[in-house]
Parts: C-alpha cells; structure tokens; sequence
C-alpha cells in the first residue's frame, strides 16, 4: 500500500462521525408530583390523586423543543385514590376496568412554543393521543413550561369525557350520576436526562 493510501485510510477514521445534537427529559420520581382528575355530580364534587406519572420530553437541535420532538407520559391508574376505599374499588374494577387497562397515556409532539414574559416560563401546546380505557383519541393540549438548572416543571389543565372512551358515568348514589365530564390537572417536573445519570 503506498503511503498516500494510507495516510487517507487514517485520516477517513480520524473524521467524526455525524450525530445529531438532541436532548432527553425523563419525568423525575418525587412526593410533588400531582396528577388530579376531578369530577362532579349534582350533589358533590371529589378528586382522585396520585403521584405516579412516568414519561419524557425528547428533541432533536439545539433549539428548545426543536424538530422531531415527542412527549410520552403515563400514569398508573391503579394508585390513584380518592379518599374513600370502596369507591376507589368501584372505580379500578367496574368503571376502567384496571386489571384489562392498568395505564392511562398520552403520546403526541409540541406543535406551538410561545415564551411568557416570566423568566424561563414558556406556553406549550400539544397534539397527539391520548389513551384510556383502550380507546385512543386525539386531542389538544395547552401546557406550561419552568425550566431551570436543568429541571423543568410542566403544569396542564385539560378535560376528557368518559363518553369518548366507552365508560358509563357511575353512579354514586342512587339515580344520582357523575358528571360526563372528567377534568385533569397535573403539575410535575422533569429532569434533563445525561450520560452519567
């Protein structure tokens, strides 16, 4: 082999290789987590809570939220609780029907980034599926964004309705029904995902 040859065989190894700049948010496991769904009958309201949320933000380029990105979160429909044993019970095995589908989830992209006029504060807005009760649907959703020291807090308030995923509006008493509508909030913080985590 002549030594031209050779130099560019050493200088073809020499010469990165093309990757792209991405970042990786993983949702950080903390007692501050809250994901509430409230609903209502004529009579009362109440709320079911849990902790348990997992998921991630992902993007591609330097740009915040940039190309390519996807969300994916879940949420353990089994450890939410609603104060009272035998309405959680009622609610995990006759209403979602926990043992066929344990998760709820939503997967989609950031379509719109507006920056707020408070520090490291940015409005986002979501499309993608959301999955319940093995129904998937689409839907919009409008979330804000703290991001700080490399930890990011996002907070939501949207609605689903039980209609749209095949679930009968239980009733807590007596001719009295829960409200078709479901409302959702959720506040809970991410974590920028490196190599040595």
């Amino acid at each position: 082999m002549n030594s031209k040859k050779y130099i560019f065989i050493i200088l073809l190894f020499l010469i990165p290789f093309t990757f792209v700049l991405s970042e990786e948010w993983h949702v950080k496991k903390s007692k501050n987590n809250l994901v509430k769904f409230i609903s209502s009958t004529p009579i009362e309201d109440f709320e079911g809570i849990t902790q348990k949320i997992d998921g991630y933000i992902y993007w591609e380029g330097e740009k915040l939220f940039g190309n390519k990105n996807e969300i994916y979160f879940e949420v353990d429909l089994n450890s939410v609780n609603t104060g009272s044993e035998k309405r959680d019970v009622d609610m995990r095995e006759d209403v979602l029907q926990t043992d066929k589908w344990p998760i709820t989830y939503y997967k989609g992209t950031i379509i719109k980034i507006q920056k707020v006029e408070e520090q490291n504060l940015y409005e986002l807005k979501s499309k993608g599926k959301i999955f319940i009760h093995g129904v998937e649907k689409e839907i919009e959703i409008t979330a804000k964004a703290k991001i700080e020291n490399n930890i990011m807090n996002i907070t939501t308030d949207f609605s689903v309705y039980l209609k749209d995923f095949n679930i009968k509006a239980p009733s807590l008493l007596a001719f009295i029904k829960v409200a078709q509508e479901i409302k959702l909030h959720l506040d809970f913080t991410l974590e920028k995902f490196t190599e040595d985590k």
